[in-house]
């Protein structure tokens, strides 16, 4: 496991848009962060810097103690878990789950133990056979989320993974995911738009807007003692009266 530290941190795409702006965090080893903030706030942006799919224009980012800029996403040792879950249809749920094993080219021993260790985590044991197609989405997202868990990384990236999902499931996988966190003890950072979200599972929640860090804390700081009007108005439901 490990920290996530982000210094003066700036994405300005095609040297005109500024996406994020002088961002600095510290994510403690095996805590759960939250970037929050609505559309276009940078929070996937910043998600995506530190993942290694997106260049940093300014800045730099650390996993514990290396600086990470230069490193490939392979190279970081994090894991990934998107909206889209991104299943291969013409394997199992088994062979999904194996697949960044097998890319390794580890051993059929070592690729079932860790098979059905992240299988049982995300309690998936029974369905191992079955075809993406056969699975309802709670199921497909479980499956992603084991593919992510086999690979044992030091860090759990999450880029709103339950938004798609009906209000019933999504509000079973926060407790799923919250229960999978607790369990494992890993770094989480946990990209969404939902303060509902983020203040049921989150340790501390950043909250974003136009490309900055509006107000760090958790869920009970932002709540009782919001720093201005865009988080007092964005956190509380109903929302705070102006």
């Amino acid at each position: 496991m490990a920290s996530i530290t982000l210094n003066n941190v700036w994405k300005i795409y095609n040297k005109t848009v500024l996406a994020v702006k002088d961002v600095n965090l510290v994510c403690k080893d095996g805590e759960f962060l939250a970037l929050l903030g609505p559309s276009g706030c940078g929070k996937t942006s910043t998600l995506r810097m530190i993942a290694g799919l997106e260049e940093i224009s300014a800045g730099e980012i650390l996993i514990g103690e290396t600086v990470v800029n230069s490193m490939r996403p392979r190279e970081r040792d994090i894991a990934m878990v998107f909206e889209t879950y991104g299943l291969y249809p013409h394997l199992s749920v088994y062979d999904n789950i194996a697949f960044p094993l097998r890319v390794r080219k580890m051993s059929d021993d070592d690729i079932e133990k860790r098979v059905q260790r992240a299988a049982g985590v995300v309690d998936l044991g029974d369905i191992l056979d079955q075809y993406p197609s056969a699975l309802g989405d709670g199921q497909k997202q479980r499956v992603s989320i084991a593919r992510a868990l086999v690979r044992e990384p030091e860090v759990f990236l999450f880029d709103e993974p339950i938004s798609h999902l009906d209000e019933t499931l999504r509000r079973r996988m926060r407790v799923e995911i919250k229960h999978l966190q607790a369990t494992l003890g890993n770094t989480m950072v946990y990209v969404t738009h939902d303060q509902i979200e983020a203040m049921a599972m989150a340790d501390r929640i950043v909250i974003m807007d136009l490309g900055e860090i509006q107000q760090i804390g958790s869920p009970a700081d932002l709540y009782n003692d919001p720093i201005n009007l865009f988080v007092a108005g964005f956190i509380g439901e109903p929302p705070m009266n102006l």
